[in-house]
């Protein structure tokens, strides 16, 4: 086989630079190295600080509502209530379901942690899920939560749903959330707390 000559490689590498040279300009870098890269917003979805923001808010409510200290006084007779985490309804047009189920595992971690109550896995309802709906991809739907809560052996769900305002102007784009959290008793479907946090994002 024919090696090319020196001056067909001459040639040649100009053309390999190209398309390397309009990466020149990014580089990847670590939260721990710049304390700040989360802060920006790159979107009108939500991101981490969003999350942080919204179940710093939530959580601290629950902590102090009559929910809580009904099973802190359960849990001080010896009977822990069991409680599962239910999927929250997305009703906006924003593609967030992966921020949104971060944020229940945030807050099934926070009750695991607590030991006030008996946390059902996320793995386990998925399956119980399936047993209701009859669907090879069920989704779980608030109707049935006594269904759900009998299969299980669940007193109470921790659930919720998030709403959007969305507005346009000619130039810019303004998203606002309203995001609720419930704790529902699954014998009766009540609604036993209920909290709201806002979260506003905005393309200027």
């Amino acid at each position: 086989m024919r090696r090319p000559s020196s001056f067909a490689l001459a040639a040649l590498l100009p053309a390999l630079a190209v398309p390397l040279s309009g990466c020149a300009g990014k580089e990847y870098v670590r939260g721990s190295d710049q304390p700040g890269i989360d802060q920006p917003a790159m979107s009108t979805g939500l991101d981490k600080d969003d999350i942080q923001r919204t179940l710093h808010k939530l959580l601290d409510q629950m902590r102090v509502a009559p929910i809580m200290q009904e099973w802190q006084a359960k849990a001080g007779a010896g009977d822990r209530q069991t409680v599962a985490i239910a999927p929250f309804l997305n009703e906006t047009s924003e593609h967030i379901d992966p921020q949104l189920d971060a944020m229940l595992s945030e807050t099934e971690t926070w009750l695991v942690n607590g030991g006030v109550t008996r946390v059902i896995s996320s793995e386990r309802q998925a399956d119980m899920i399936r047993q209701v709906e009859g669907a090879q991809h069920p989704v779980f739907d608030p109707r049935h939560i006594p269904q759900y809560g009998k299969q299980l052996g669940v007193k109470f769900y921790v659930t919720g749903k998030v709403g959007s305002s969305d507005e346009r102007t000619e130039d810019a784009r303004r998203v606002q959330y309203f995001i609720f959290m419930q704790v529902i008793d699954t014998e009766t479907s009540e609604i036993r707390w209920q909290q709201k946090a806002y979260v506003t994002k905005a393309v200027l």
